[in-house]
This record gives structure tokens, sequence and C-alpha cells, in this order.
């Protein structure tokens, strides 16, 4: 997935994509240890060839847009901004009581997301919404459910100083790595200058854009579909026959099986799943009132989440939260901002029933009328056909 020095890929722990982590157990930055990467072996990796180079990123099979596209200028990928940012990520020493990173609520070991209704913060706080997966936030327009940070440097920094989350501040959490030296190091050699609040984001940011997902059983179908009944003329030319044949071969190696076949069927047809799960990530990037958490809006003195128009300020984003993608939506239960929903069947089950009725409810929400088996073929396609490799990410050993 990674094209650059193999000393300093061995060294910094990016891994090439293979199966999806949801077997692994335990958090995954409880295995981070702070203090145990020596300076000396920080100066080795800085200083190893190709350190400081542009990282290039391989596109999997189903991700469309070339990476470059979605890399800020003023933040290009290098392999020692993205260990840097790696370490960071999984740092529990950017909250105020050592207790809580990135990578507590966005863990590998669950889909890059953690496996709860809602996130649990410094001094067992509870948040209000589910924590989102990292997986291919590369392609992002905007960040969190509710589209309030329009970049993932601004994502990756908010959580830091959110009373409920990590509970610093980030003055404090600056002052704090600048007293690591392994840190102050890395800071120095990647950016040029001390740690700040700003290149935090900025190397947070690096380290989640190389986390992707593509090549699931749907990616080899769609390569495919255009040469299920294709019949060669004699005048081919031999590398495009040879073409057609290995993608149809690769379609059989990674081939669904009829109940998801028909849910595929489903999901772009009957169900209309792809109004909103569309493009390369099944995602339109857009914010919608799906019926989801309003139950509240009805009873007395009650007020919900109302998502999106807190940021815009517009009545008719009342309720309205991204469309999430759906790669690899089997690893991320439970569902919907609020991790109301425990099971893709539920989920199903609500659009099925037109979610639940308001004055804000999107056009795209109605009843589907699906049969009992139409409900399971569609569950069925997105737990086996969009569940594709992601990224392997070592835990790193930290300064």
């Amino acid at each position: 997935m990674y094209t650059f020095a193999c000393a300093l890929a061995a060294s910094i722990g990016l891994l090439a994509p293979g199966a999806p982590q949801s077997q692994v157990t335990g958090r995954s930055d409880d295995r981070a240890v702070a203090g145990s990467l020596s300076v000396e072996e920080i100066k080795a990796a800085l200083a190893a060839p190709g350190a400081h180079e542009s990282l290039t990123l391989e596109r999997p099979l189903g991700l469309t847009d070339e990476f470059a596209d979605h890399i800020p200028a003023d933040n290009p990928l290098t392999p020692a901004k993205v260990e840097l940012g790696r370490q960071l990520y999984f740092d529990k020493r950017l909250s105020r009581d050592n207790t809580v990173s990135c990578a507590t609520c966005h863990d590998p070991a669950k889909g890059w997301a953690d496996a709860a209704p809602v996130s649990t913060g410094i001094d067992g706080q509870m948040g209000g919404r589910s924590a989102p997966t990292v997986i291919n936030r590369v392609f992002g327009l905007t960040q969190f459910w509710d589209g309030r940070a329009a970049s993932l440097e601004d994502q990756a920094v908010g959580p830091i100083a959110n009373p409920i989350e990590m509970g610093f501040t980030l003055d404090e959490a600056v002052a704090r790595l600048g007293k690591i030296p392994g840190y102050t190091l890395q800071f120095k050699a990647v950016f040029g200058g001390d740690p700040s609040a700003a290149r935090i984001g900025q190397a947070i940011a690096a380290f989640e854009r190389t986390i992707v997902s593509g090549r699931n059983k749907n990616d080899y179908f769609e390569q495919a579909l255009p040469f299920f009944d294709y019949e060669p003329d004699d005048d081919e030319e031999p590398e495009f026959l040879a073409t057609v044949e290995r993608v149809l071969d690769q379609e059989y190696e990674h081939r669904m099986s009829a109940g998801a076949e028909r849910g595929r069927g489903l999901f772009f047809g009957k169900a209309s799943c792809s109004s909103c799960h569309v493009g390369q990530d099944l995602t339109d990037e857009a914010f919608h009132n799906i019926g989801i958490g309003l139950e509240k809006w009805d009873a007395a003195g009650a007020s919900p989440d109302w998502g999106r128009s807190v940021v815009t300020d517009n009545e008719a984003d009342k309720g309205a939260f991204k469309t999430p993608s759906v790669r690899n939506i089997s690893l991320t239960a439970p569902y919907m901002h609020d991790g109301s929903l425990a099971t893709l069947m539920e989920v199903v089950e609500h659009y099925d029933k037109g979610g639940t009725r308001s004055p804000w409810l999107s056009d795209k929400i109605f009843p589907l009328k699906l049969t009992e088996q139409e409900k399971q073929d569609l569950v069925q396609f997105m737990e086996e056909a969009l569940l594709g490799p992601i990224t392997e990410v070592a835990v790193p050993r930290l300064p």
C-alpha cells in the first residue's frame, strides 16, 4: 500500500493491507507504552533513506480518486510525519489524566471505531455521539457527524480540548509534548520547529490519511460487471483480452454469495441505499435527517441532538447527520450517530419503516416494503461484500 524506504517502513510499523482487524482483542492504545522508544532509535529512523521524501499511496481497487487530490498542499505526507502522527494517535499523554488517546475511541481493533453506542472520555464521562471510523477519511469533505471540522487537521485537535473527551487545553498538550525529548526531536525534523497545536493536528491527520480500505467483493464485482456478457471480436488486442480474463478471474476468486448478490441488487435498487451511499466510499458526504434520535422531539421539554443545524443555524438541517461510509460496516456496530441501532438488521428495519416522522425528515426516507428475505439479503450484502482489507498498523512504541 505504501511506497517508501523499506527500512523506514519496518521501523514505523506501517504494513501492507491485510485482513480486517476485527479479531484483535483489547484496546490498542493499552499496548502503546510511553518511554519505550529511545532517542537513539528516533534519530536512526529520522536519518533513514526516504524519511522526509514524499510518501506515495497506492490506490486499492474500488477507490477511484487520486490520493494526491485529497492531501493539502501545506501538509504533504512523508514517512517521518506519518510516524510522528502514529505515535501521537496512540499516546494517552494527549489527555489530561493520561487515560485517553485517539485510538481509545478510534481503535484499529474495532474497525477504527470503539464498538460502543457513545464514547467514554476522561473521568468516565460519556459523550453524546458514536465514534465514527477513521477508514478512508482521506476522502472526507468535512469531519465529525455534523461536519463542523473542515479538515482532518481541525478534527484531530478537537477532542484534545474537549472537556468530555481528552479534557486538556491545546496549550497544555503542547507544553507536555515539549517536555518529551523524543517528540521535540521529531517535530523539529519534520516541521522545523517545536510542537504546536497546528503541527499536532497536521501529524495526526497525515497518519489518518494512510488508513484506507478497498478491494472488497463488491469492488471486484463492479470491475468485472462490464465483461460478464462480453463476446470478443476476432480483431481484439491481446492485451485487452488478457485484461478481461484477469478481471473475470479476480471476480471469480472473490465472488459474493447468491444472497449477497441479491442484496446488492436491492442496495442499488428497491432499497434505495445508493441514493446516499454512493461513490467510491459509498457515501455522498452530505447531511440527511433519517429519523434517528427524534423520539425526544415529541417529549415535553426534551431536545434531541439537532446535528448539522447547530453548525449552519439552518432550520432545514435540523436532525441531519453525515452519511457514513458502509465499507466495512459490519466492523463498526452499533450504528447511527447515537449508536441506537445495535445490528445491521435493525438499521434495515429502520429504513424499511420509513424512519421516524418529523418536519425535517429527508425526502429520501420512505417505507421500503421489503420482504423478510430481502432484508436478510441486504444485510448479507453489507456484511459479506462490503468487507475489505484495511491498512494494518502496528501499535507504536512511544518516546
